[in-house]
């Protein structure tokens, strides 16, 4: 069987929470500008129908995403 103590340490004043927040915002501000581009909506769109769903309209999932993607789709 495992145990786990942890020990609470008081602090000197330095967080490393603090000295990495200001790249959690800016990741998160950078994630939220790709999620609302129009290609990302969509995938997005095209992600929930059906393979099935898909076939019955005459196409195919990879021809969709090139579509979507343009020329980015071969990166």
């Amino acid at each position: 069987m495992a145990t786990i103590a942890s020990v609470d340490r008081p602090s000197n004043g330095f967080s490393g929470a603090a000295l990495l927040a200001p790249f959690r915002a800016v990741g998160r501000f950078m994630i939220m500008l790709a999620e609302a581009s129009p290609q990302m909506k969509a995938l997005n769109r095209l992600s929930q129908l059906s393979d099935q769903e898909l076939a019955a309209k005459g196409l195919t999932r990879d021809g969709e995403v090139r579509r979507i993607l343009g020329g980015s789709a071969a990166l």
